[in-house]
């Protein structure tokens, strides 16, 4: 048993932990009151679906009443969207110690996340943690969701981390993070706080797994046919991607992935940890009887660009490593097939330095959806995290937009009156042109 402690920071992490935690429910049968209801009579039935659940205590602690508790913490500077997750369905499903909210937001400022505000929560979330610790007998390590343009996802995760590093020595961390998107933004000084808040993810995080709103919005619009998406729909197509993720630390699979795994096929140099994420099939229900959805057809989706949670073209830059996790019915000769025919395409190109970096995971639990949701059900699905030079286009379009602003100095006080020095941002900026150029030189021939 490795457990794993997820941890949802601001409204975007507490959000999509949300949407995430409705869905693993579904997946392991648990209701929202965090029972499983009496087995089936069949003792052959019984037998397979304890079997395939065995593995899901990594992510849920049973007490003695037989209630399963999620291994899990909801902060937030302020009260709101905490107390959604307290009065909403699967309010039944956490402790109340779980959900940890201040009376005070951050205001979309990474200083007050970090300094002023989330100073003075920091010490209680910490200790929540710990005593989350402590049920644990064999911690692998935190997953921890959040955004990088609010002021509580990138200050107080820029603080987490770090008392993490200093409490739990070389347990694995890894992030789920909203990127900002292109053209939509969620607040003005968002370029600020994501700009700020790398620096912490670049020393602190181990993997970070890259999505945006707008690349989100785009999949439900497109692909799902919903006209205007809310909040919800895409949260539970980003859940869809976490889950397939998720489902080799909570299901047990002929070949699966634990988090030191991910790291070690993903992560070519400490500093270039931030794969890009495709997930396939994205389909509606009503759509669902008329496409053809085998295993070639859904690795081949994973690697079109406008199926990746974040915005960048994989055809101009090279691929170091993919890791392909494989849910439903699935079986590795259909897998090797399909991996082959991803090779023989000219858009997917390998640094000449790995030039078959794909590692496999399948699993056989299908994947689950919400009731009501958008999303069909499908026998099959595909998570591609690509370690990729493109992703380099991201970071330096945040650059620009941090460069435009930051010459002027706008809105520069509101962060200085909460204790930052002016200092910090050349040096984050700094930062944020190294990560670029490592990716560069990561991606140029050896020749």
């Amino acid at each position: 048993m490795k457990e794993c402690l997820s941890i949802h920071v601001g409204q975007a992490g507490v959000q999509i932990g949300d949407a995430c935690w409705e869905l693993y429910c579904l997946e392991h049968g648990i209701q929202p009151d965090g029972i499983i209801p009496d087995r089936r009579q069949d003792p052959l039935e019984n037998a397979q679906t304890e079997q395939v659940n065995v593995s899901f205590e990594t992510f849920f602690c049973e007490t003695r009443a037989g209630k399963h508790v999620p291994r899990a913490l909801f902060v937030d500077l302020e009260p709101t969207v905490v107390d959604a997750v307290r009065t909403g369905g699967h309010r039944s499903l956490f402790q109340p110690e779980q959900l940890v909210s201040g009376k005070e937001d951050a205001a979309s400022n990474y200083a007050r996340g970090r300094y002023s505000v989330g100073s003075g929560l920091i010490d209680r979330a910490l200790e929540t943690t710990r005593k989350l610790a402590e049920q644990c007998s064999g911690l692998q390590g935190f997953v921890i969701f959040r955004s990088f343009g609010g002021g509580t996802g990138s200050g107080f995760t820029s603080l987490l981390p770090e008392r993490l590093s200093q409490e739990y020595g070389r347990k694995t961390r890894l992030e789920f993070s909203v990127f900002p998107a292109p053209r939509v933004a969620a607040a003005v000084a968002e370029r600020y706080n994501a700009v700020l808040t790398t620096r912490s993810t670049l020393e602190h995080a181990d993997c970070a797994f890259l999505v945006d709103n707008e690349a989100a919005y785009d999949r439900c619009r497109r692909q799902l046919g919903v006209e205007r998406p809310s909040f919800a729909s895409i949260n539970r197509l980003m859940a869809q991607a976490v889950s397939a993720i998720t489902a080799p630390l909570r299901f047990q699979g002929p070949s699966n992935v634990d988090l030191i795994e991910f790291q070690t096929n993903l992560v070519p140099y400490p500093r270039i940890h931030f794969p890009v994420t495709s997930f396939a099939p994205v389909v509606s229900a009503d759509r669902a009887f008329h496409e053809q959805l085998s295993v070639k057809d859904i690795t081949a989706a994973c690697f079109e660009p406008p199926r990746h949670l974040v915005r960048c073209d994989p055809r101009r830059g090279r691929y170091m490593a993919c890791c392909l996790l494989y849910r439903g019915d699935v079986v590795p000769k259909e897998v090797n097939a399909a991996i082959a025919a991803v090779k023989s395409r000219n858009s997917v190109r390998f640094v000449d330095w790995c030039p078959t970096g794909f590692k496999v995971g399948i699993n056989p639990r299908p994947p689950a959806v919400a009731p009501g949701g958008d999303l069909a059900r499908a026998r099959r699905a595909v998570c591609a995290l690509s370690s990729s030079t493109a992703i380099a286009e991201a970071w330096a379009r945040l650059g620009h937009r941090f460069d435009l602003m930051f010459a002027k100095r706008a809105f520069l006080h509101w962060y200085l009156r909460e204790g930052m020095e002016e200092g910090e941002f050349p040096e984050a900026r700094e930062d944020l042109a190294a990560l670029e150029q490592d990716y560069q030189e990561a991606g140029q021939s050896l020749s």
